[in-house]
């Protein structure tokens, strides 16, 4: 009998719980591991679906990887360490570091990872499409590029997240201001932006293309597609996500893309997450997670059902703790998909204090509802969606005839147009 192990999980937030319960139900101790420059109030984010999760220890990060190792090391007593994954992107760096100072599977370290003006300037190097863009601290960094490029273009965080600070400016005037706002706010995880980007802004859909890899093999876990619209002054509002069918031509040509963005970036173990634009000249990226797919994991249902049996989280233990079980996994997912369904972002339009969730209760309801990732409750506080942390829930919609899905996904849009998914008292 193997002597007993332990996972090293950086940054547990959103799906990262996700994983970490795997781990547990495989029979591993988890450790979590969080990044010195977390605030603690983020620590918190755990889904609903994560609330019983237990910890071996919990571990934060020491003012050098050496020290973080000892105290890894110290925090597994006499468990072996089987492998240290993050879980979120502000976890990406560290986990890279980590693993490697530990002697454990690793991508090794490279900033291209986490910052996205490197990862950018990386694929370009590798011969691939990427966009044209500056990088700064400051206005006057940024100034000639915004000035030389058409109008719209897109400023963003450089290490940001969730559609976080990005806004699409449509003139110099408006994309200097965006600058300014960004380089003295925090971003979503509440750190404080170190750069600014400035991007050409790429017309057309945006697609997802998860993968896992073990050792520079990668299998596509899943494509989809957004559906991000404009809405309470924000361009770029996630309203969901649909499966796309991997032996469309579209998915080919994103996943044979995005595979060479995996080796251009050097991400050879490990879950990731790639947004890619298709425009009229190809597919070209907006960024790569080096981590799962976020939004705290409510895909998961409507992604294993897709599969027949298997998601991006199992697949990554898969990857790390069983060489076997991930070799036996498919390159893509099975054409046709096996169910039909999508995950519904929902949108508040409305700010107040919650006394009911009406709206909740009508979609449990609905024939093909399999899942609710609420993200309120009567007494919390209702914000108009801008983004991901303002989103108001999350829905799974999924059943045999692709028919009942759309009527209830109608249902829940014209629930939030008529602003009746809560009952608010106005603050």
């Amino acid at each position: 009998m193997a002597p007993p192990q332990a996972v090293v999980i950086v940054d547990p937030l959103s799906t990262g719980c996700s994983l970490a319960l795997e781990a547990a139900s495989r029979g591993y101790s988890v450790i979590a591991l969080w990044d010195g420059d977390l605030p603690q109030e983020v620590m918190f984010h755990t889904p609903a679906s994560a609330k019983s999760l237990h910890y071996h220890a919990v571990v934060h990060e020491r003012a050098t990887v050496e020290e973080t190792a000892a105290a890894v090391l110290a925090a597994a007593g006499n468990l072996g360490l089987a492998a240290c994954i993050a879980g979120a992107e502000p976890g990406v760096s560290l986990a890279d570091a980590l693993s490697q100072e530990l002697g454990l599977r690793t991508n090794g370290i490279s900033a291209a990872r986490r910052n996205k003006w490197c990862q950018q300037e990386s694929v370009r190097s590798a011969g691939l499409r990427a966009v044209r863009q500056a990088c700064g601290s400051q206005w006057c960094d940024l100034r000639a590029f915004v000035e030389a490029e058409p109008m719209p273009i897109i400023v963003k965080p450089a290490e940001g997240a969730g559609s976080d600070g990005v806004r699409l400016c449509r003139s110099p005037k408006e994309a200097e201001a965006h600058v300014r706002l960004l380089a003295k706010r925090p971003h979503i995880f509440g750190l404080q932006n170190k750069e600014v980007l400035c991007q050409e802004f790429l017309r057309g859909r945006e697609y997802v293309v998860d993968h896992v890899s073990r050792d520079g093999e990668h299998k596509t876990m899943m494509v989809w597609v957004y559906d991000k619209r404009p809405a309470n002054g924000a361009e770029f509002v996630e309203h969901g996500m649909l499966p796309v069918n991997p032996g469309s031509a579209v998915a080919s040509k994103v996943i044979h893309y995005a595979r060479a963005v995996l080796d251009a970036l050097g991400i050879r173990n490990g879950p990731s997450h790639g947004e890619v634009i298709m425009t009229q000249t190809g597919p070209c990226l907006v960024e790569m997670n080096c981590r799962t797919h976020g939004g705290d994991g409510a895909w998961l249902p409507l992604a294993r059902a897709l599969t027949g049996g298997y998601t991006q989280v199992d697949a990554t233990m898969d990857a790390f703790l069983d060489e076997e079980a991930f070799q036996q996994l498919p390159e893509v997912p099975p054409n046709p998909l096996r169910a039909s369904g999508l995950n519904v972002e929902l949108v508040s339009f409305k700010e107040g204090l919650v006394k009911a969730t009406p709206g909740y209760d009508r979609i449990r309801r609905m024939e093909s509802f399999v899942s609710l990732e609420p993200a309120c409750e009567v007494g919390s506080t209702l914000r108009p969606t801008v983004d991901i942390l303002s989103q108001a829930g999350s829905v799974i919609l999924m059943h045999e005839d692709p028919k009942v899905v759309r009527r209830d996904h109608d249902e829940i849009r014209r629930m939030e147009a008529e602003h009746s998914l809560f009952d608010v008292v106005e603050i």
